[in-house]
């Protein structure tokens, strides 16, 4: 149990990316003082949102430059906070060398942040943004989870370098955060395991993260024939950021936390766009055969193997997030709002145009 002191600042690394940058901003807006941890601190177009965050609140903000592969770069950063969000690691899934362009980074990354928090004395708790992808590979792995849902106590032991490995980047980081943690004693860890984030950016001209380009395939017309039944879970970037907040302030948060709101589909998620988007741009209403994705499926796209296609289309996702619910008292927006305020800002930011 930690009680941490709002007086002292809070590190958080990586911090313009998609969820980081709401979560400086809940810090900030609660008068908090933000060691704002960035690969390039001088670099305004991606680091303009968090000052105009800055701007209008009581908090105060401060940046660092921080490298995820060099050793002991967040320690500056890191000095007199007793709480660490640690955030940076990749999230891509189109990659020519997974080991050097996510493996490396999202393992070493951790351990860089989490060896510093070993000689920084001030640390007594550190808050590391994982994901569901720890626990799981495909929707299958959830059907085929005890009592046919995932839970805190599953480990992803499906994912390989040659089959989501950002997967298994995820798995291997946060298993390498529970083994330091264990050898000392002086600060705990919590974990945020979260599903498919969606939600507006507060960056909307920095929009790689891979929820715009899904939110792209919508208001571009990839999938105006229909969209496959892909089983997800999915959760508002903002109540990311909430969950991250409370786990680092509830003295009693411990261990993992799976934060997904909704276990729904890829079309349910097109179809919540319908009744306002509808008439404008060429969105999903049917589903797309599991059949005709099997035959066409791995000559669109390298990502839809027949094996993918076969574990996660017309397979229901299902999470368990009793554990956030009951252990830090976390609600979820409606899942139509979340929908809706990400596309319309594609759509302001010009990224999604109507038909």
């Amino acid at each position: 149990m930690k009680n941490i002191d709002k007086t002292k600042p809070v590190l958080v690394t990586g911090a313009n990316g998609y969820v980081a940058s709401w979560l400086v901003k809940k810090l900030l807006d609660e008068g908090l003082t933000v060691h704002a941890a960035v690969r390039n601190p001088s670099d305004e177009k991606k680091i303009s949102h968090l000052k105009t965050a800055a701007a209008n609140a009581k908090g105060q903000l401060k940046f660092f430059k921080g490298d995820l592969l060099v050793p002991g770069s967040y320690k500056e950063a890191m000095q007199g906070c007793e709480l660490v969000y640690h955030t940076a690691s990749p999230f891509i899934t189109v990659v020519k060398d997974p080991q050097k362009e996510l493996i490396d980074p999202a393992v070493h990354g951790t351990e860089n942040v989490l060896l510093s928090a070993n000689e920084v004395e001030s640390v007594k708790r550190v808050v590391v943004t994982s994901s569901c992808a720890a626990i799981y590979t495909d929707a299958i792995d959830t059907v085929n989870a005890p009592g046919g849902k995932i839970t805190e106590e599953v480990w992803n032991t499906t994912a390989s370098i040659d089959y989501q490995p950002y997967n298994l980047s995820k798995t291997m980081a946060e298993k390498k955060a529970w083994e330091i943690e264990k050898k000392q004693t002086r600060w705990d860890l919590v974990t945020i395991n979260m599903s498919l984030v969606l939600g507006p950016e507060l960056n909307p001209m920095n929009t790689t993260s891979e929820s715009a380009n899904i939110l792209k395939m919508f208001g571009d017309g990839q999938m105006k024939m229909g969209a496959p039944r892909l089983g997800i879970g999915v959760v508002d970037v903002r109540d990311v950021a909430e969950a991250h907040f409370k786990a680092g302030f509830t003295p009693e948060a411990k261990g993992r936390y799976i934060t997904s709101a909704y276990n729904t589909d890829m079309l349910e998620l097109g179809k919540l766009l319908l009744p306002k988007y509808g008439d404008k741009y060429p969105l999903p209403k049917k589903a797309l055969p599991k059949w005709l994705l099997m035959l066409v499926g791995p000559m669109i796209n390298k990502l839809l193997t027949k094996r993918y296609i076969r574990n996660n289309v017309d397979v229901p996702f299902n999470a368990d997030n009793s554990k956030i619910k009951k252990e830090l008292g976390m609600t979820f927006r409606p899942l139509k709002e979340t929908m809706e305020e990400s596309f319309q800002v594609l759509i302001d930011a010009g990224i999604v145009k109507a038909k």
